[in-house]
């Protein structure tokens, strides 16, 4: 099962009510990017953590994974004194989000990077209040270190796909050459469910989130 079967199976039922707060021109870039299987979150985890976003209010946010910049853009529209540093690998991704931010008028607020995840992340100052990991689930658990130092008291971490197409949560056998990656996130979910500096609830949305509290 696909990472689309898998998720839509689970939210069919509410995905009607699931649409998220952002502006058409926004909107518009999702539709494109969904029409190229471009990997950008769908309706329920986008409207999740835009309500998510709205509540906490955060002034600094971390996006680990930018894809084409759409989940960026739409924190940085429900949050307008939001400032986000958003982190990118892949430098074709990277351009498009860049050429998205500058057409949505945001780009003044939005500080993206091109580089892998856990070399960018060492070198931020200061802490954020909202931190969004969807980048390659291997690294979770290496990263989550460093995130919870980057991450204030109060803050959220959110990651993405943690119940990755239900083999974590047991509902699908898991392919001999994706144990691995499994293992790593059911070591991911150990770690922020068992740490006594977070609180941690998995959410079934999507592909499942992870949702951290730091005390």
């Amino acid at each position: 099962m696909d990472e689309f079967s898998y998720a839509h199976r689970n939210t069919s039922g509410v995905n009607k009510w699931n649409k998220p707060d952002i502006p058409p021109e926004l909107q518009r870039i999702r539709d494109g990017a969904f029409a190229r299987e471009i990997p950008v979150a769908r309706d329920d985890s986008l409207s999740f953590l835009i309500a998510l976003a709205a509540a906490v209010r955060p002034r600094r946010i971390l996006e680990l994974g930018t894809a084409v910049g759409t989940t960026a853009a739409a924190l940085a529209f429900i949050c307008p004194y939001a400032h986000i540093t958003t982190v990118e690998r892949d430098k074709n991704f990277y351009d498009e989000a860049v050429r998205n931010f500058d057409s949505l008028g945001i780009s003044p607020r939005i500080f993206a990077l091109l580089g892998d995840a856990g070399g960018v992340i060492s070198a931020l100052e200061g802490q954020f209040d909202f931190i969004f990991m969807d980048c390659a689930k291997v690294q979770y658990i290496k990263l989550l270190p460093r995130l919870k130092q980057l991450l204030r008291p109060c803050g959220v971490l959110i990651a993405d796909d943690v119940l990755i197409f239900g083999w974590a949560s047991g509902e699908a056998e898991v392919p001999r050459k994706r144990k691995m990656l499994a293992q790593h996130i059911e070591e991911y979910l150990s770690a922020v469910t068992e740490d006594p500096e977070l609180i941690t609830s998995v959410v079934k949305v999507g592909d499942g989130m992870a949702v951290s509290v730091k005390k």
